[in-house]
């Protein structure tokens, strides 16, 4: 694309988005939904942008669209909802992947033919929800505090169990030796290492914000720190996205961290994310979500139609599969989960970055029967997200669509 005419797109862009937002507000239309049919218009349909040259660097700018979501998420989360809320997540995360891992495995292996091994990796890659979809979708709608962090803890440890279960079995099909305490090994120590290391960032940030501040145009150094700890922990092979989201509740609850545990050490108050910086990092979410779903969009494959058709069986079977995952893992009666939470929760079943690194991943390793699976999953990205940003407005507008 011609420089000039690619920098009149990014304006038109932000434009369009901001657009968008206030036709959400006001029409219940999702702007997701929108960003992603301009990224089809100009990808798939018009090829004014090549998905193949944008995808080494729309998958680093992926990654650093979930980084600072998720972080910004944290930022207002409470201790006290995260304890209301944390057996609920996790119950309901665990549910919902072995669910899906296991109905999408074996309706690969045995429906569609596929080879066994290729067939469970393609139910892990698609076990979670994702995060850039789910957490612009739920910080505009009408549901409890709860539901909400729920929800957005959910993406972000739905996305561990794909990518450390998807690989697992990856290197297991490769070797010919499964070990489950290896899985699970992983996944605790992701979890807890990772959240650890993003809490002591927090700690120490905010005792050097302040000399930070003194420093001209230092508005943007938050967010940079929040990419060093991402960073560290991708290194270390713990879960990047797990550290930025812990990084950003021990920011939230720093007063709560210091009286509690830091007091006797030191006196010195810790300093908090004032409401100029708290309001940058709610732009760059804007920003950069505005971005990924146009990519979303462009990434979009519609050179199969078979691997449509079973995307969109895969999707309704997803949907499916999520009222009875909600109905196990959070019955009625628990507290602070209505009906109304429990319908949303039922249609949030959205796919995202996650799947189509992974999917890629499969494709590319060129073992027996791989080739498939990427257009699979780029179709079930595609409806699932077309699904969940149709049915939730849907959800908000009608009851009797709620009650059913």
């Amino acid at each position: 694309m011609e420089p000039a005419l690619l920098i009149l797109t990014l304006g038109a862009l932000v434009f369009a988005a901001h657009w968008f937002a206030e036709i959400f507000s006001k029409k219940r239309i999702p702007d997701v939904l929108l960003l992603m049919l301009i990224g089809i218009i100009i990808g798939p349909i018009l090829k004014v942008v090549d998905a193949e040259k944008l995808s080494s660097m729309g998958n680093v700018f992926g990654q650093l669209t979930l980084v600072i979501l998720l972080f910004e998420s944290g930022t207002e989360l409470s201790f006290k909802t995260l304890a209301d809320s944390i057996k609920d997540t996790v119950k309901l995360t665990f549910v919902n992947f072995l669910f899906t891992f296991a109905a999408v495995g074996l309706f690969s292996w045995l429906v569609l033919g596929m080879n066994p091994g290729i067939s469970f990796m393609l139910g892990a890659a698609l076990g979670g929800s994702s995060s850039a979809v789910a957490i612009p979708l739920v910080k505009q709608i009408s549901i409890g505090e709860k539901s909400k962090t729920i929800l957005i803890l959910e993406s972000a440890f739905s996305a561990i169990l794909c990518i450390v279960v998807t690989l697992a079995i990856f290197e297991s099909y490769k070797y010919g030796e499964i070990r489950v305490g290896v899985i699970f090994g992983q996944v605790f120590s992701s979890f807890l290492l990772a959240s650890l290391i993003g809490v002591i960032g927090s700690i120490f940030w905010s005792m050097v914000l302040d000399k930070v501040r003194t420093i001209n145009n230092s508005i943007f150094t938050t967010p940079a720190f929040v990419f060093i700890i991402y960073g560290i922990n991708e290194l270390l092979g713990y879960s990047g996205i797990i550290s930025a989201l812990a990084f950003g509740i021990g920011l939230a609850n720093m007063d709560a961290i210091h009286d509690k545990w830091l007091k006797k050490f030191s006196d010195r108050k810790p300093t908090l994310l004032n409401p100029t910086e708290r309001t940058l990092f709610s732009e760059l979410v804007f920003l950069m979500k505005t971005f990924f779903f146009v990519y979303v969009g462009i990434s979009i494959k519609f050179d199969s139609l078979i691997s449509l058709l079973i995307g969109l069986g895969i999707s309704f079977l997803m949907i499916i599969l999520r009222i009875y995952v909600v109905r196990i893992s959070l019955p009625s009666g628990i507290k602070g989960i209505n009906n109304k939470d429990r319908a949303f929760l039922s249609m949030m079943i959205p796919r995202g970055l996650a799947a189509a690194v992974l999917a890629t991943m499969i494709s590319q390793s060129q073992l027996a029967g791989s080739e498939r699976v990427s257009n699979i999953v780029f179709s079930v990205i595609f409806f699932t997200i077309i699904f969940t940003s149709l049915l939730v407005p849907l959800l908000e507008k009608s009851e009797k669509f709620r009650k059913l």
